[in-house]
């Protein structure tokens, strides 16, 4: 960041401007002055000073072009060099996730088994007997890294232990949600009550291979749960005894975690792996209450294990005209678009689970047998439905769908990409596709290890953003709640650095910083069918855009990471950093 960040901004009024007097100009509500402002708008690359009126921009340019629509209430802010881009869209957020982490209570800290202990004591002291506590996982987000080597005794807490600290309450300690970490195994850990209440003991069976219920000499049950897989399961079929986040609790939390990303400058989020029908019921409630400040754009998630064996094609035949292109909603609040997903082993595991979909948002059991997808794809392409995709499996499918029905015009889209050669980018092209990327797992994090794993002849391959954008494909940047800003992905774009194998991961797909930012501005508005609304400061479209603490176009590499909002506005309104208002 800036060694030294501008001051504290301050609203001031001043004198109406001759051309507002005269009537010859429409009158801003808010003029944004002395800033450096990235407009992404090819046409105008550059500005001081923005004007704004109706949630839209009104002037873009030099600060004597703004202050023409000066007028008796409009509200002036002198940004005094601070950089400015327009709001960013997160191409696959799980947004939701970051408010429900402050639903429960937190361990963040805790540095030994006892600390837990007092933790969970404190807790228990403040619940009445018999009520569960349910915490979030040990360790310290966003990644829950180092454990158990972080405790002190190197080892996780035992049901006895936590029975000690809450003799009169059930505890469960929920595993962490896999893709935050990206290593495994998940743990969570239940004391002898909450044991009791789900009906574990000696004789009880793992649900599925990829579980282990961990058991002492005697064969009796630890509390401790291991799962080798990066969904968790455990709490959804052992443990469907342990209380759930309810509709009312996902609507409560939205608004924080609408907060905690337009910190970081985000305006829009597109979730490409789909909704749940009580997150997609969370999201009405709070865009009822007049609370959605965040550009939400949703793709529904069916649970193929609540429908059936409904025919696909006559069931889009049915309802799910709605979905179609635009899909339904608002400049706020829509759900447009169909999840699909290839048949998972954890689809059969959880058809006799609980309907909530705990961290997930979206169904388990998304997943369907390829023919029948393939049905359910055809049927889509043929109403104008886009369709998204985030597993590598889903490309060829997506190849075979267009042979029947074309699908170049209706903007599917392609999540989560991995590695891919020069025909899959021109496959991925051909088809009309658009990109959304993982980069905080495949480049970060995975990035030194994937040709290895994937027999790569080249990491040129891994995310191979410098192809993608040479062929014309639209690729949006994503966080996927790891962590919230988009900066980092911003950053790996950029630098392709791995700090496990520190080096670059396929440097010549690197993007320059103005490609990068345009994968989250206006290839963000593209994504969800916007780029003539909103995407770049450009006069007519929405005020939506961020006033940054450093300038992402001269900042240092290693700092490009860090870079966070001080204000950011979602049509013309504040959202975060509002500043003081003028005497």
């Amino acid at each position: 960041m800036s060694a030294s960040p501008p001051p504290p901004f301050q609203e001031t009024r001043g004198a109406t401007s001759p051309a507002v007097a005269a009537g010859a100009v429409e009158a801003a509500e808010l003029i944004l002055l002395r800033g450096r402002i990235h407009t992404m708008d090819p046409a105008q690359p550059a500005a001081e000073a923005v004007a704004i009126a109706g949630g839209r921009f009104l002037a873009v340019g030099p600060e004597a072009a703004a202050l023409r629509h000066q007028g008796p209430r409009t509200r002036l802010l002198a940004l005094e060099g601070a950089a400015v881009v327009p709001g960013l869209t997160d191409g696959h957020a799980h947004m939701d996730r970051e408010g429900l982490r402050g639903l429960l209570p937190s361990l963040a800290g805790c540095r030994s088994i006892a600390e837990i202990q007092a933790r969970i004591s404190d807790l228990a002291r403040q619940a009445r007997p018999g009520d569960w506590i349910v915490t979030m996982p040990i360790g310290d987000p966003p990644f829950y890294l180092g454990l158990p080597g972080k405790l002190a005794e190197g080892r996780w807490p035992t049901r006895q232990e936590l029975d000690a600290a809450a003799p009169d309450n059930p505890v469960y300690i929920k595993p962490i949600w896999g893709y935050w970490r990206h290593t495994l195994p998940l743990v969570s850990i239940a004391n002898s009550r909450a044991l009791a209440l789900a009906g574990i003991g000696r004789g009880t069976a793992p649900p599925s291979p990829d579980v282990e219920i961990q058991r002492d000499a005697a064969g009796e049950p630890t509390g401790i749960f291991l799962e080798n897989t990066f969904m968790p399961l455990v709490e959804l079929t052992l443990l469907r005894a342990v209380p759930g986040f309810t509709t009312a609790q996902r609507a409560a939390s939205l608004p924080a975690a609408m907060a905690a990303y337009h910190a970081q400058g985000t305006t829009a989020v597109f979730e490409g792996h789909g909704v749940a029908s009580e997150l997609l019921d969370a999201y009405r409630r709070v865009h009822a209450a007049g609370q959605m400040t965040m550009r939400t754009h949703l793709v529904a998630s069916p649970s193929w294990r609540q429908l059936g064996d409904v025919d696909p094609a006559a069931l889009i035949a049915g309802w799910g005209h709605g979905l179609a292109g635009q899909g339904l909603g608002d400049d706020r609040l829509r759900l447009a678009g169909l999840a699909a997903e290839l048949g998972q082993t954890r689809e059969n595991l959880l058809r006799a689970a609980a309907d909530s979909t705990g961290w997930a948002g979206f169904h388990y059991d998304a997943g369907m047998e390829r023919d029948r997808a393939k049905a359910l794809l055809v049927a889509c392409a043929r109403a104008g439905i886009r369709v998204t995709g985030i597993w590598p499996n889903i490309l060829e499918l997506f190849a075979e769908v267009d042979r029947i029905a074309p699908i170049r015009d209706l903007r599917w889209v392609f999540g989560h990409i991995t590695a891919l050669t020069r025909d899959q980018v021109g496959q991925i092209r051909d088809l009309g596709l658009g990109v959304t990327t993982h980069t905080n797992r495949y480049i970060r994090k995975e990035g030194h290890l994937l040709a290895d794993r994937l027999g790569l002849d080249t990491e040129e391959k891994i995310v191979p953003l410098r192809w993608l954008g040479e062929a014309g494909v639209p690729v949006c940047l994503a966080t996927d709640n790891v962590p919230i800003s988009l900066f980092p992905p911003i950053a790996q774009a950029v630098t392709r650095w791995s700090p496990a194998a520190q080096r670059a991961i396929g440097p010549g797909q690197a993007l320059s910083r103005a490609e990068a930012l345009g994968c989250v501005t206006r290839n963000g508005a593209w994504l969800t069918f916007e780029e003539d609304r909103r995407g770049s400061i450009t006069p007519g479209k929405f005020a939506d855009l961020a006033v940054l603490d450093a300038d992402p176009f001269t900042v240092a590499d290693a700092a490009l990471e860090r870079i966070a909002a001080r204000a950011t506005l979602v049509g013309g309104d504040f959202v975060h950093g509002a500043p003081a208002p003028a005497a």
